[in-house]
């Protein structure tokens, strides 16, 4: 199965990697892993103040220091896993990537946070689930 795990480095990441860690099925060598991270975007008129270069290392940057403790957790299970950092608006790039790259499932946490359904699953996860047709799995 071709599953992308969503992260941003909460404990709603940890708990959703804990999650998979205690369900051992998750963690079967016949999974393909990309974990995405999605940076938001320094505004426009904010981001003309600095080169694209240090731009880009400030993205860069970000996703690594989401993706280091992921990377420790993905060795110790010997997990094929794939790193992508992206820039945007987490739900729309998460659903974007989901369907672009016809993965079959997308894990993550969930915040809980915002108007009354935002409590249920947070809005990052709404907006998942009302753009992608890619089935989610939330762990909370």
């Amino acid at each position: 199965m071709k599953i992308l795990l969503a992260v941003d480095g909460s404990p709603y990441t940890r708990k959703m990697l804990a999650w998979l860690a205690a369900n051992d099925d998750w963690l079967a060598g016949s999974h393909h892993y990309t974990v995405l991270t999605v940076t938001p975007a320094i505004p426009p008129h904010a981001a003309r103040l600095f080169q694209a270069s240090e731009l880009k290392a400030y993205y860069e940057e970000a996703a690594e220091a989401v993706f280091k403790p992921i990377r420790k957790f993905t060795g110790r299970h010997n997990l094929a896993t794939q790193y992508v950092g992206k820039t945007g608006h987490a739900g729309e790039v998460i659903a974007k990537i989901a369907d672009q790259g016809k993965f079959d499932l997308v894990i993550m946490g969930s915040h809980g946070q915002g108007t009354l359904l935002n409590l249920v699953t947070g809005s990052v996860a709404t907006k998942v689930l009302a753009n992608s047709k890619v089935p989610v799995l939330l762990v909370r």
